[in-house]
């Protein structure tokens, strides 16, 4: 049975808090990927350059604000940060007529919502590897990361329907509302857990004796050492080797991406056909990853497990370049876009972020804020820099991320070995994280 006595309103908030998440990024990921291309395809890389320093700093004062604020501010207050930072955008948007500062500000869009993805999205899973234990996130992550994808096609649907009638900069605005009730889903869940009070005991470190140096999952607050992610990172093989997982993955994704934004240029040159093109592309990503979600992932992965849920997308990516290598139309990039995202979102994501389950709260929120953020960018920008040289020495950048990709086979293979050696030795908390179900 998915759901258990008492895991019912936080599995409903946590779903609620996923699709309205989802909803908003994807109702403005088409404007930020036109907005990026409205220039020269020769100014992404340096772009891509200001993103990754834009992380670099977000990285440290993300840890900083982790380390000092307990989750029941830190995690809505997140969020609403975010929400006010949208209505600006607008309004700068708005303002502004067309023209070169109207473009600079675009840019600056492209770089805001680039951190916000790769910040929202890993606090919500850190929120929630912190709040349900490892056996519980097997039974329940696949199918809050269903909430999540609903929301993703409602929001893809949009942009890709009413794009031409709203104008691309007031979604920003609409997308503003439902940031804001993401807030509230976050207020809401804190409570349920009861998470009131910030407990001030601080973690020891590693576990002493646990393979990989990972942490034992604790329900404690992160400590204050604004540094411990990197540390933990440093002294722990396992978490290593996320980074170097997260790195290809993140490099072959970027490959890809320039490959799409090269062949949308040269074929159409009207903004809103292009915005109403890749709005198409995420409706048709969001869908397939539901009906996978639905019908593939909870099987697949029990079948499978955790080292070939993490094995199926580096294959899927190998056969892809491959064919992009043979046929780089515009058919065979989008077929390719739309079934390795959906892999990704439907089996690799959920596969991950079980890895983090039995990990401390340090290593929740600033290890795995670090991977998926500064490692994240760390990647795309070797993407980007990659696919530039690619391009003067007049290879083709499919050819060179095929061998890419097999490093990449054979990492997941590595990790997905290591992850049964600390799922091994790991005692699960048998009782449901709810302030509502502790023991008296």
């Amino acid at each position: 049975m998915l759901l258990h006595p008492g895991e019912t309103p936080a599995f409903l908030w946590s779903a609620a808090f996923f699709f309205f998440l989802l909803f908003s990024y994807y109702m403005l990921r088409p404007v930020r990927d036109e907005m990026g291309i409205r220039g020269d395809l020769e100014s992404l890389p340096e772009l891509w350059t200001i993103t990754t320093a834009a992380t670099l700093v977000a990285t440290p004062l993300f840890a900083w604000l982790a380390s000092r604020l307990p989750r029941r501010r830190f995690v809505p207050g997140l969020y609403r940060f975010f929400t006010v930072n949208l209505v600006l955008f607008w309004g700068l948007l708005t303002i502004v007529p067309a023209g070169p500062t109207n473009i600079t500000i675009g840019y600056t869009f492209f770089v805001w919502i680039s951190v916000f993805n790769l910040l929202s999205t890993s606090v919500f899973w850190g929120f929630m590897a912190d709040l349900f234990t490892a056996g519980q996130g097997k039974r329940l992550f696949g199918a809050i990361g269903v909430g999540g994808t609903l929301g993703a096609v409602a929001g893809s649907s949009v942009p890709a329907t009413l794009s031409s009638v709203l104008g691309p900069v007031h979604l920003m605005l609409l997308a503003a509302v439902f940031l804001e009730v993401v807030t509230q889903c976050a207020r809401q869940l804190c409570q349920h857990f009861g998470l009131t009070d910030r407990a001030h005991s601080h973690l020891p470190g590693l576990a002493a004796g646990t393979p990989g140096g990972a942490l034992q999952a604790s329900t404690a607050e992160p400590g204050r050492d604004v540094w411990a992610g990197f540390s933990l990172i440093a002294r722990s093989s396992y978490l290593q080797m996320m980074v170097v997982y997260m790195l290809l993955f993140t490099m072959t994704t970027t490959f890809l991406y320039f490959e799409q934004a090269r062949i949308l240029k040269e074929t159409l040159a009207d903004s809103s056909a292009r915005i109403g093109w890749l709005a198409r592309i995420d409706l048709l990503v969001n869908s397939l990853t539901l009906l996978m979600q639905v019908f593939v992932t909870g099987r697949l992965l029990t079948y499978l497990g955790v080292m070939g849920g993490l094995l199926v997308l580096p294959a899927l990516t190998v056969a892809g370049f491959a064919g992009l290598w043979q046929s780089a139309g515009i058919g065979m990039v989008m077929s390719f876009q739309v079934v390795r995202r959906a892999t990704h979102f439907a089996v690799d994501r959920p596969t991950r972020e079980v890895l983090y389950t039995v990990l401390g709260p340090d290593a929740k929120y600033k290890s795995k804020s670090f991977i998926d953020t500064f490692v994240y960018r760390g990647g795309d920008l070797a993407g980007a820099w990659g696919t530039a040289l690619f391009t003067r020495l007049a290879l083709t950048a499919s050819l060179v991320a095929i061998p890419i990709s097999m490093v990449w086979l054979g990492s997941a293979w590595v990790l997905g070995r290591m992850q049964r050696r600390v799922a091994a030795v790991h005692r699960e908390e048998p009782t449901f994280r709810s302030a509502r179900n502790r023991p008296v």
